[in-house]
């Protein structure tokens, strides 16, 4: 079922384009820069750590031909540089130089910037950059990390509900350890194969390029992901025998191996992406996996639960309700707590919440976990009314054995022997205690009757918004770690005109209001030159939340050329609007005219000046 839900999301919802977290922060030469001699060398300097491609830099000459320069490394200021060497002897002219780069967390970032020497050529060469990612290998990657995210959380929160609340038919959740078990491990090898397509920006075919997957091999994300191999080589004989687990406790010697897996895995997300760059990289890595465990005992615990509600052949005791409740509620707290520190870390300013991509997507998030925590809190309510209900059931059984015979014979009354049953179980009732010795008493399975059948099926109900938000919040999870951060962002913009030449993404807000609809459209045009552009356009309400209308057309014009309209070509990929093959010739103020239809009867087209650079 989740599964499912996941596959329609990417199907039908497609996948924008990540932002990777590096940014550009200098070059040297500076963009647009008149040297009178030729340099030695060209550095780049970004705000985090980047690895270098063989194809890193690729440097025309006035002309418009390909230079040979030196291999790609790191310059003297560290990992955060990228550096190559000129040839000995430069013409007279402008030179572009175009570059590529794998940043910390995993994502590729490519741009493109000019200098000349001794004077600028009458013609300046604008390069092709090629694009950040082949759509086709961008959409099959971020289905594989969707899958991977969504796996990892079945695996360790369907395992922990077995070891820990101790289910007492834990063969029921036999297809989903395994379901979890084999997508991670399937997704994990998907993601391998397609890590060099994805960093170069070229299609899916060239994956079966030995010499390229030989070079994701030595790659941080490329090792992070055998080492996730290899942990799941050693989880598969843990799953067999937590399997064979029945109502007793798992052994320690296997629960320490299970934790260790666990936070193995977690590992291998936290080292590949946005916690591994930075500010405070050990306390970030250390948030992160505490945030991936606890995400995944919560959802994926919740799925285990939905499971044993369904299809249990007898009814669930509501010790297994009262240990998963306690559980959930120690991984809400560490997911609030890791959750307000990545926030922070990865906002930096209040301005970024409403000023950039990232901090929208975590106010998404925001809103999504405020449903989930409302529909665990309505889930706590039904296991506690549960507890009670199974508690008061074993009491009154055990005390009604005790009330002597005498007290039917005496004819005494339904009313008054109920009052001493219930004087009685107040006096014997003893609760089971939750995480006490293993000889403490287990309570009874709840007893069948009007008011547990009621509580059962609001428990069931309720479990099940919470698996459904839950695929939600995953999602934005996974979006949201290829998204730049705020905080970058802020570093890139902070470096004024340094930043001219990379690929900052123009981005404008259309207002409209129309046929009762308000709102905005928010367009962004990547990398904002002349030549190849891609656009993502979304639409938000008048509530800031995300909306859709049934037609979006966008088109440039360039008034002082003649040149245009130019239709964008918009395309509807579920949640936005997108192209990739927008071409806008020369620089200058283009006028972008944008038309939202919002019925079959009502649309508007707002007019907007957007600068384009050469």
């Amino acid at each position: 079922m989740l599964l499912g839900s996941v596959l329609v999301l990417l199907l039908f919802g497609g996948a924008g384009a990540a932002s990777a977290h590096a940014a550009l922060r200098a070059t040297d030469p500076e963009d647009g820069t008149v040297l009178k001699s030729a340099p030695r060398d060209i550095t780049l300097t970004f705000t985090e750590s980047v690895g270098l491609l063989d194809d890193s830099f690729r440097v025309l000459d006035p002309d418009g031909k390909r230079l040979k320069v030196g291999d790609a490394g790191h310059g003297p200021g560290g990992s955060d540089t990228a550096r190559v060497s000129l040839p000995a002897k430069l013409a007279q002219g402008t030179y572009t130089v175009a570059w590529r780069v794998v940043s910390a967390d995993s994502h590729p970032v490519s741009g493109a910037f000019t200098f000349s020497v001794g004077k600028p050529s009458p013609a300046i060469v604008v390069p092709d950059t090629g694009p950040t990612e082949d759509p086709a290998t961008e959409s099959l990657f971020n289905m594989g990390r969707y899958l991977a995210y969504l796996a990892v959380a079945l695996l360790i929160g369907t395992a922990v509900f077995v070891a820990a609340c101790r289910p007492p038919e834990p063969a029921r959740l036999r297809r989903l350890l395994w379901a979890g078990w084999g997508t991670l491990l399937g997704s994990t090898v998907f993601l391998l194969v397609l890590r060099a397509p994805y960093e170069s920006g070229a299609g899916p075919a060239s994956a079966f390029s030995l010499k390229a997957f030989e070079r994701t091999l030595t790659t941080r994300p490329g090792e992070a992901l055998l080492v996730r191999l290899a942990l799941l080589l050693v989880a598969y004989f843990f799953v067999v025998r937590l399997l064979r687990l029945g109502e007793e406790r798992l052994p320690r010697v296997w629960q320490a191996a299970g934790g260790a897996l666990a936070v193995g895995l977690a590992l291998t997300w936290a080292a590949a992406e946005h916690a591994s760059a930075g500010i405070q990289v050990p306390v970030a890595m250390t948030s992160a996996v505490l945030h991936v465990l606890a995400m995944s005992v919560w959802l994926g615990g919740l799925a285990a639960l939905l499971t044993t509600l369904y299809r249990a052949s007898s009814q669930l005791p509501a010790a297994v309700l009262a240990r998963f409740s306690k559980l959930a509620f120690a991984s809400v707290t560490v997911l609030v707590g890791t959750g307000v520190y990545q926030s922070w870390r990865g906002l930096g300013s209040w301005s970024a919440v409403t000023g950039t991509t990232y901090g929208h997507l975590l106010v998404l998030k925001l809103l999504a976990v405020t449903l989930l925590l409302a529909a665990a809190r309505l889930s706590r309510q039904w296991t506690g009314r549960l507890v009670t209900v199974a508690a008061a059931g074993e009491s009154e059984a055990v005390v009604r054995e005790k009330v002597p015979e005498a007290a039917v014979q005496e004819k005494v009354s339904a009313a008054a022997v109920r009052e001493k049953v219930s004087a009685a179980v107040v006096r014997e009732k003893v609760p089971e205690r939750v995480g006490g010795p293993p000889s403490a008493p287990e309570p009874a399975p709840v007893t069948p009757g009007p008011a547990a059948s009621a509580y059962r099926h609001g428990l069931r109900r309720s479990v099940l918004a919470e698996v459904a938000v839950g695929v939600v919040v995953l999602v934005l999870s996974t979006v949201l770690s290829g998204t730049l951060p705020g905080r970058a962002q802020a570093e890139a913009a902070e470096a004024g005109p340094a930043t001219v030449g990379l690929p900052a993404a123009s981005v404008t807000d259309v207002p409209f209001a129309v046929g009762g609809a308000t709102g905005k459209v928010q367009i962004t045009l990547d990398p904002g030159r002349t030549g190849d552009n891609s656009v993502q356009a979304i639409v938000y309400a008048a509530d800031g939340g995300l909306a859709t209308v049934p037609e979006l057309r966008l088109s440039f014009t360039l008034p002082a050329k003649e040149i245009g309209p130019i239709d964008a070509g918009l395309k509807n990929r579920g949640g936005y609007w997108g192209t990739n093959d927008l071409t806008l010739p020369l620089a200058g103020d283009w006028r972008m005219k944008a038309t939202i239809r919002v019925s079959d009867v009502d649309q508007i087209s707002v007019t907007k000046t957007v600068r384009i650079v050469g």
